[in-house]
């Protein structure tokens, strides 16, 4: 057999309602498995290979969820804190049943792309240190930035702490008191684009990531907001592990 699992948590995870309510449906025998009326909401099921029906209608069964989310400031990337709001309080009950994980990681105070996915093997693939995956981000950044910046930013910095960064790739959209650049970097060191300008002397004050190697950010979204990604976008990513 497959990957077996309760019964409770795979109509769960199918969007029949959350486990109290599945029990429900299964206790009124309304669920079949091989032709066979449920009576147990806890028995173990291999949904890839039997045949599960819920008011006569058989279900098509999915494992993994993806889903895009425009993170907001002040909201942090984890899957759980007593005191802070964390990406999975903006996620619906529907898809919380699959229980995602955030791709990575983004500052509290940083916004914009935020992958989440149970897909295991995607995760560590998309993150992996050998993979060197591009991320664009939009900064706005206290303090002129010139050509001597991108310089030094294209040949790779050394921060502060004596690590030297990746070679990264900026734009300046904007140089002023308060720069608007596009920087492409391709690593996700601890508060990595920060400690890139601070060993330049100059402080981020606002950054948003707009892509993660070749999925954008659907501008549709709004901050807090997410969807799932559309099979195309699932394949585009898989392609770059």
């Amino acid at each position: 057999m497959g990957d077996m699992q309760r019964l409770d948590k795979v109509l769960a995870n199918m969007g029949f309602g959350s486990r109290k309510e599945v029990k429900k449906l299964i206790k009124c025998g309304a669920v079949e498995i091989d032709d066979a009326v449920a009576t147990d909401a806890e028995i173990k099921v291999d949904p890839e290979k039997q045949a599960i029906k819920v008011n006569g209608s058989v279900i098509n069964y999915r494992k993994y969820v993806y889903l895009m989310m425009n993170k907001p400031q002040g909201v942090i990337t984890a899957t759980e804190d007593t005191r802070l709001t964390t990406v999975l309080d903006l996620i619906d009950e529907e898809h919380l049943n699959f229980c995602p994980s955030p791709v990575g990681r983004l500052d509290k105070d940083t916004e914009g792309l935020l992958i989440l996915t149970n897909d295991g093997g995607m995760n560590h693939g998309l993150t992996s240190p050998r993979k060197n995956i591009d991320k664009v981000y939009l900064a706005e950044v206290a303090g002129r930035v010139g050509m001597k910046d991108v310089e030094l930013f294209r040949k790779g910095i050394t921060l502060k702490d004596g690590y030297k960064a990746l070679p990264a790739d900026l734009e300046i959209l904007e140089e002023a008191a308060i720069s608007r650049v596009n920087i492409i970097v391709r690593e996700g060191k601890y508060h990595q684009v920060k400690r890139m300008f601070e060993a330049v002397d100059k402080k981020v004050v606002y950054l948003k990531r707009l892509s993660m190697g070749n999925l954008k950010l659907d501008e549709a979204l709004m901050p807090g907001e997410y969807r799932e990604l559309t099979d195309q976008e699932v394949e585009r990513l898989r392609s770059l592990i």
